[in-house]
């Protein structure tokens, strides 16, 4: 699975000139069909991502666009607007009632994320100092929610101070930034991994 910018017509120009590189080799991918279409809450229309062929190593891959994450039926907006509410204190319950989601649902979410914030906030430094732009480390916010959030903010500076406010992958929010430098896996089993390994997108643009 490679993650890939919003704009649908960019995505399949970028894909056509050969300028979406394989995150298992770094070889070109060429366009290989689609994938199927679902409905997203959160999205307009049915989303069906690209799916693309490695000419290197031929793996295929679906491209998933930064406003989602792997295997979530819910638009990463939706996702960010539970995690903004819980930094500031709100329960599972109020916040499902707020963004109109099944309780279950929201209490998922915070679960899984509950269990990585210091893994990810560290994930979210090392995005930081990758994208080549000093920026200061974030002090404690009073709370791992708080913290988490502070270090995602700084990441997105960052990446835009170094390649303008369209970024790599077009205009972002905090929370596209979160599924593309997770590779959509923010709530995924097994992510972040213990180290950095360089499964993040790329901050440096495709070249030609």
């Amino acid at each position: 699975m490679v993650t890939v910018e919003a704009d649908v017509g960019l995505v399949e120009s970028r894909l056509v000139a050969g300028r979406v590189v394989c995150s298992e080799c770094q070889g070109r991918l060429r366009p290989w069909g689609w994938a199927r279409p679902r409905g997203i809450f959160g999205l307009v229309g049915v989303l069906r991502p690209r799916r693309a062929r490695c000419v290197g190593c031929l793996v295929t891959h679906v491209l998933l666009p930064v406003t989602v994450l792997l295997r979530r039926a819910y638009a990463v907006e939706l996702i960010g607007a539970a995690i903004v509410a819980r930094a500031a204190g709100w329960g599972h319950r109020r916040i499902a009632e707020r963004i109109e989601v099944p309780a279950a649902t929201a209490r998922g979410w915070l679960r899984v994320l509950g269990s990585r914030l210091e893994p990810v906030r560290t994930w979210l430094g090392q995005v930081t100092r990758r994208a080549g732009v000093d920026q200061p480390v974030p002090k404690a916010q009073g709370s791992a929610w708080t913290d988490l959030l502070a270090a995602l903010q700084t990441a997105k500076t960052a990446v835009t101070g170094r390649f303008g406010s369209l970024g790599v992958l077009g205009p972002v929010t905090v929370w596209q930034l979160a599924a593309a430098c997770s590779t959509g896996r923010l709530l995924s089993p097994g992510w972040p991994p213990g180290r950095w390994a360089g499964q993040a997108t790329p901050v440096a643009p495709d070249v030609g």
